[in-house]
């Protein structure tokens, strides 16, 4: 056993919105107070779970002064900054270091496929020389699935060799746990985050630092449970639980089903709103995801 000492469960948070499709700051700021209350180390906004490419950018960077204002710490947050366009991602790591906030996910550009190497190396370069700030610390968005432009190897290579202070990790989404495992062993300075909890104990007793998850918005505490106890024969009974209900959630449009939850759970509708092209889950689907819950004694941990 290799474990890390340095644990840690992040939630890929949701994006509330009103009736409207707007931002629901209000609820924003109470949900990701919650989830830092309740067992995660960190939460990430606008990642994949919380829609971040359907938002403008004055929408995310008003969304986050929002949070900050109300309390949220800076140094607990992580936010997704990577777009198509270079200066976008630049305008947004900016604006988050200027907020405190030093810690920023980065999708590679992902319209234009096949780029090369090189393309890739000269955008992230591009990024961290023009900002210059050296509390930033960039986090590698590697979702294939979703990008198709990915991080090979030799890519994140180059990238540490150049800049071994501003690249500080990973989270890596393609499920793969020989992937997220191999990303780990060869690059040790790095923070290199599962995308899923599914093998979270596993991972910590094999030194990986842990997840950042999007079920961790409803699972927060069960996550939590299996990081505390990962020393202990405990934390087999939390796995297990952690990964049946990830199981379930995946056959689910995962941020509809989040969300579908949430709503079904607090009685309070508008946390179906999901931002167009997504469409929320059908009640039918809504019906079934609670019913296969409910075979495993499951019951959503959220206040009402």
């Amino acid at each position: 056993m290799t474990e890390n000492n340095n644990a840690e469960v992040l939630a890929a948070s949701l994006t509330p919105l009103n009736d409207d499709s707007s931002i629901d700051t209000v609820r924003f700021a109470e949900h990701v107070r919650w989830l830092l209350e309740n067992g995660c180390d960190g939460v990430l906004l606008f990642g994949t779970t919380g829609e971040a490419n359907s938002f403008s950018m004055a929408e995310r960077t008003t969304a986050l002064e929002y949070l900050l204002i109300e309390g949220i710490p800076p140094d607990k947050l992580m936010v997704g900054t990577g777009c198509c366009a270079l200066p976008d991602t630049l305008a947004l790591t900016h604006h988050a270091l200027a907020n405190g906030v030093c810690r920023a996910l980065v999708l590679p550009p992902f319209y234009y496929k096949n780029v090369s190497e090189q393309g890739l190396f000269d955008t992230f370069s591009a990024l961290i020389d023009c900002l210059g700030n050296a509390a930033l610390r960039v986090y590698l968005y590697h979702f294939p699935k979703m990008a198709v432009v990915s991080f090979t190897p030799e890519l994140i290579a180059r990238l540490v060799e150049r800049y071994p202070e501003q690249v500080a990790g990973i989270k890596d989404s393609t499920g793969d746990r020989d992937h997220t495992e191999m990303l780990n062993n060869r690059f040790p300075s790095l923070k290199v985050y599962a995308g899923s909890e599914a093998f979270l104990l596993d991972y910590y007793r094999n030194g990986g630092i842990g997840c950042i998850s999007a079920t961790t918005n409803l699972t927060a505490r069960l996550a939590a449970a299996v990081r505390d106890n990962r020393a202990s024969a405990d934390a087999y009974h939390y796995q297990a639980q952690l990964s049946a209900v990830r199981a379930v959630l995946e056959r689910y449009p995962l941020t509809a089903a989040l969300k579908a939850l949430l709503a079904r759970h607090t009685g309070q509708d508008s946390w179906t709103n999901v931002r167009l092209p997504l469409t929320s889950l059908p009640d039918g689907s809504a019906a079934a995801l609670n019913a296969e819950l409910a075979t495993l004694s499951y019951e959503v941990d959220y206040p009402v």
